[in-house]
């Protein structure tokens, strides 16, 4: 059976707190929406702001394979008629194919929000469905607080669908708009509606207040909806509306409904990231199916069965939603863990599974922390081959901090740096410690290893472990750094955080180097099959 996603992530979604999106953002996320197989796209509620009458406007130029554009907006105005209400007339000028009408379905609303009668609210559903209905538009029927006004009312609830049903909505949704729902009330009034219409063509939308969305999204589609509501990430209002994405992966593939094509599937993931992106949003790593560590395995338990069989422990094939299956090493890894993801990299360990996996948790007692530095767990690997030779070592260094009077700080380091048989003693100012004896540190390597120039700092973060400890904690240095499009983090762990800096810095260095080396190398010496990117 096909299932027609809806999505409303330029209207429900933008109800976020902290998210907003311009013009040309929602373009974008029309365009990936539709790319990604959505059937209908709610553009947002013309007669509220200028920005989205601006974009029913842009949306005209742009060609849209799959998706139909929606506008939003409400039933007429207790005081209007349809000719008169401005939202209405609003919708109109639009120009979509279809229109989504929300209206009253809860006594509550009826009386104390609108404040007027049942019976004019009906009046209300009814000649603003038939309204659009003769300009030929597609009219999606939004039923406002259906599930919380079914409760009270169950009679006058199944009312409001039937006046929009007779009015000619080609659609009608199932609101729980507060979102408190439970998943059987969802399943009982769906029901009720599909006995009491029989002919009706029912959707549902809901909210994740009881942290139910999906789950009465799902229901109610066993139930006989044939159209779900949603948003991408589940962006929206307090705790979000029902996200399409685990919705989409859960239907296809676990409950055999059509929804959108296998290839388009397979972009799941990217969509994801790409809305977040736009909408200048951190991804959730943990969300399902698309989260960075949706497949990622830690355990070494896990990791040693799944070397065995991958199903063991996943319950899908990661790339059927465009993600992949990660290995973590941790102080609660095995040697699987290490082989696996050594394996990842292209790197041959050669027998030394148990004692990395011993090194490795020494140094995460010290404060090292792997699975956020998989450069420095490379550089772990590498370094245990019998054949690696290091293009340099960090001898020594000295750093000063001074304040000459006023509020200016200097910083200058000094460090003693080996390559092969030459020692070079250099000194370098810098825009703090940490930038200073970076620069010394490349003022001693260039000269040898001029492809350094090409590795910028990305990133510099520090976390301190024990922060029972106070001033007195011990400080782990994360540093991330880029090569053109590669990148890879590394880590360093002391109770000096200078010297947490200069050990992050020392694998962030030593890494793109032992990569280039491993690609001038023959096959038999630990050849790098690809570059990790973090």
């Amino acid at each position: 059976m096909q299932i027609l996603l809806y999505d409303t992530t330029l209207r429900d979604g933008t109800q976020r707190e902290g998210l907003s999106l311009s013009c040309e953002d929602k373009l974008k996320v029309a365009r990936a929406l539709d790319n990604l197989g959505i059937h209908y796209i709610e553009g947002g509620w013309p007669g509220s702001n200028p920005k989205d009458a601006e974009f029913f406007q842009a949306v005209q130029s742009i060609s849209l394979s799959h998706a139909r554009i929606a506008a939003f907006g409400s039933t007429r105005h207790v005081r209007h008629t349809c000719a008169s209400d401005p939202n209405i007339q609003a919708l109109v000028a639009a120009q979509t194919p279809v229109v989504t009408l929300v209206g009253k379905t809860w006594t509550l609303h009826v009386e104390q929000v609108l404040e007027t009668t049942p019976d004019e609210n009906l009046a209300m559903i009814s000649e603003s469905i038939a309204y659009f209905k003769q300009l030929d538009k597609e009219v999606i029927y939004d039923a406002e607080h259906f599930f919380d006004g079914y409760a009270a009312h169950p009679t006058y609830a199944l009312a409001t669908l039937q006046a929009a049903h007779a009015a000619g909505a080609d659609c009608l949704t199932l609101c729980d708009t507060n979102g408190g729902a439970l998943p059987d009330q969802v399943r009982a009034a769906v029901q009720a509606v599909r006995d009491a219409l029989p002919a009706a063509t029912l959707g549902i939308h809901t909210h994740n207040d009881g942290g139910l969305a999906l789950a009465n999204a799902l229901v109610a589609v066993q139930a006989g909806c044939t159209q779900v509501q949603g948003t991408i990430n589940g962006y929206g209002e307090r705790c979000g509306n029902m996200d399409l994405i685990p919705l989409i992966a859960n239907l296809q593939l676990k409950l055999g409904y059509a929804c959108v094509a296998s290839e388009q599937l397979r972009t799941l993931s990217d969509v994801s990231h790409y809305v977040a992106a736009v909408a200048n949003l951190n991804p959730d790593h943990h969300a399902p199916y698309v989260g960075r560590s949706a497949f990622a395995h830690k355990g070494g338990i896990h990791v040693a069965a799944m070397a065995k069989v991958a199903e063991s422990y996943q319950h899908i094939e990661p790339e059927l939603v465009g993600n992949r299956m990660r290995v973590v090493v941790s102080e609660l890894a095995g040697r699987g863990n290490v082989r696996m993801r050594a394996e990842e990299l292209g790197i041959a360990v050669n027998g030394n599974e148990q004692q990395l996996v011993q090194q490795i948790k020494a140094l995460e007692n010290q404060g090292f922390q792997f699975e956020a530095a998989e450069g420095s767990f490379e550089m772990l690997v590498r370094r245990s081959h019998p054949a690696y030779q290091p293009p340099f070592e960090l001898l020594d260094f000295t750093v000063i901090i001074e304040k000459r009077g006023g509020n200016t700080i200097y910083s200058q380091a000094t460090t003693r740096v080996r390559v092969g048989t030459e020692v070079m003693h250099t000194a370098a100012d810098g825009n703090g410690p940490v930038n200073a004896l970076d620069s010394a540190i490349r003022k001693a390597l260039l000269p040898y290893y001029p492809q350094l120039a090409e590795v910028k700092l990305a990133d510099f973060k520090v976390r301190i472990i024990d922060e029972h400890r106070g001033t007195g904690a011990v400080p782990r240095v994360l540093i991330e750094s880029m090569r053109g499009d590669e990148r890879w983090s590394t880590i360093g762990a002391s109770t000096n955080i200078i010297e947490a800096s200069w050990l992050a810095l020392w694998d962030s260095l030593e890494l793109p180097l032992a990569r280039d080396l491993a690609q001038d190398q023959s096959p038999q010496a630990y050849e790098t099959k690809e570059s990790f990117t973090q």
